[in-house]
């Protein structure tokens, strides 16, 4: 690879390493393609976990890509800064990331936005996408390469909250495990003692009255007989305990935490019409730290023979791709940057998600208590695939 300006006469001899992030044609699509291959042989279980999430990095300026005004997940509250959405692995092995992407707010699509378009090199094809879409295309992708064994895929509510987002998920064949708002409504199968029946919600076309005029009704409409949704807030408090079971989670690094769950079968709406049957999971705080919510909804498209212990177990894998993020931006320089390129932005993070993957790869060869290679592993790193 040749980088222009670079060698011993070269006036950007000091930025090298910059021009080779922010302006060099090297592709991301093949590191991050072998990455996700050997991800898959250092942590690749059958049912691995794939998560999705979202990291922001705030900004003083307003000329590099993808900066605008808007929620910012660092400060806690709407501020300067751009936003990227990644897709992570967790298994039983440990956890990384595996892909990236940037969003582009629907403000740089203005025509006040053109010059710094050009600026930031964005390619012109660049479509304006929603978080959802852009999280749903990184999944859709890593599942339609092969590269990598995944039956789970988990996100908070921030992304669970669409139906049209886990409906993606769920044409992956993957099985999702979104947690919602408390507010979400869904109609329960069954009443709260847990065995009988509830009335089903039905959609109809409403009959043509004499009296109407103008065209026939073609549109599906919820049936007026049909039973009020509930919210699942309210659902939680109306369960007798005695349908609830208590599990300790090692979830975090602020110690165990101890929960109820209750799990239930319910069917979602899609556009105002009874939509898909799936599992609905609430997650009740016994004892834990004070920032940990009280509550948790879940959704999920899983099997009607998972146990609860599967949920349970599930549930608790998504907070790893928060330590991924908390690694990356501690000591690999994830959020420490001086990059206004589209190509730059992705190429930075591509090279953090290589950086935390070798890392990932030396903490398992390494005997974490001696400080030397761990029993019945005596293959170098170097040397690995």
């Amino acid at each position: 690879m040749r980088l222009l300006g670079v060698g011993p006469h070269a006036q950007r001899q000091v930025r090298a390493l910059q021009q080779f992030i922010g302006e060099g044609k090297w592709d991301d699509d093949a590191l991050l393609a072998e990455h996700q291959r050997l991800v898959n042989e250092t942590l690749g279980e059958e049912d691995g976990v794939l998560i999705v999430d979202g990291s922001d990095f705030p900004k003083h300026g307003s000329h590099s890509v993808g900066v605008a005004p808007q929620w910012c997940g660092n400060t806690g509250k709407k501020d300067n800064c751009q936003a990227g959405v990644f897709l992570g692995y967790a298994s039983r092995k440990g956890a990384t990331l595996l892909d990236r992407c940037l969003y582009l707010p629907e403000s740089w699509f203005g025509e006040d936005h053109r010059t710094l378009w050009q600026d930031c090199q964005i390619p012109d094809k660049v479509p304006f996408q929603t978080k959802h879409e852009l999280a749903a295309q990184l999944v859709e992708g890593i599942m339609a390469s092969g590269r990598l064994q995944a039956q789970w895929v988990v996100c908070d509510e921030g992304y669970g909250d669409s139906p049209a987002f886990l409906q993606r998920l769920d044409a992956t064949g993957l099985w999702y495990l979104a947690e919602v708002p408390r507010d979400t409504k869904v109609w329960p199968l069954l009443e709260i003692d847990g065995q009988t029946p509830r009335d089903r919600p039905s959609s109809w076309v409403p009959p043509q009255t004499r009296s109407r005029k103008g065209p026939v009704p073609q549109r599906e409409r919820l049936h007026p007989s049909s039973p009020a949704k509930v919210p699942l807030e309210d659902l939680a408090k109306q369960w007798p305990a005695s349908r609830w079971q208590r599990y300790r989670l090692l979830e975090g690094h602020k110690g165990p935490l101890v929960a109820d769950f209750l799990v239930l079968r319910a069917l979602l709406p899609l556009d105002r019409l009874p939509g898909p049957e799936v599992w609905v999971v609430i997650r009740r705080k016994v004892s834990g730290s004070a920032e940990e919510p009280e509550w948790k909804f879940y959704l999920s498209n899983a099997p009607l023979e998972i146990p609860l212990a599967t949920f349970v177990r599930v549930s608790g894998m998504r907070w790893p791709i928060e330590t991924c993020f908390a690694e990356c931006k501690g000591e690999l320089g994830m959020d420490h940057y001086e990059l206004r390129f589209w190509r730059g932005w992705h190429h930075h993070m591509t090279m953090v998600i290589l950086a935390h993957h070798f890392l990932v790869r030396w903490q398992q060869r390494l005997n974490q208590r001696e400080g030397d290679l761990a029993p019945n592993n005596d293959t170098p790193l170097a040397h690995a695939r």
